[in-house]
């Protein structure tokens, strides 16, 4: 059931979002000042395009504090926020939105809520296989 809903999700629209996540951490890269959201957006782009059988959980659950989920964390996440990952969020949330509307579009739509609370705060996040 999950190889069929990430079939579906990567055909009307993942592979769009996913090739979306890793356009914005290559251009964070070039920025160089960018770089420490480079690995987190790219973490992204591979759960935007194939999301279902993984979640997104905090970096601290899997191999305890570090420089990311951290003070230095919290602030990188508050600069991402105020940069762009509201308006990132608030896309991922529209489409949400719009999937809700039929039952088939539920699944997806929650998936989109996910992305959406990720791209407010992406720093210090993990993907991981659900167990």
């Amino acid at each position: 059931m999950r190889f069929l809903l990430n079939v579906v999700w990567f055909i009307l629209g993942g592979w769009i979002s996913g090739l979306l996540w890793l356009l914005g951490g290559l251009l964070l890269a070039i920025t160089v000042v960018g770089l420490p959201y480079t690995a987190a957006a790219w973490r992204i782009a591979g759960f935007a395009a194939w999301p279902f059988g993984r979640e997104i959980i905090s970096r601290e659950h899997v191999s305890g504090e570090d420089i990311g989920t951290g003070p230095v964390g919290c602030v990188l996440n508050v600069i991402w926020f105020v940069l762009g990952g509201w308006y990132i969020a608030l896309s991922h949330l529209l489409i949400a939105v719009a999937e809700f509307v039929s039952i088939i579009g539920i699944p997806f739509a929650l998936k989109d809520l996910e992305l959406a609370g990720v791209a407010l705060a992406p720093i210090g996040k993990v993907v991981v296989d659900k167990r």
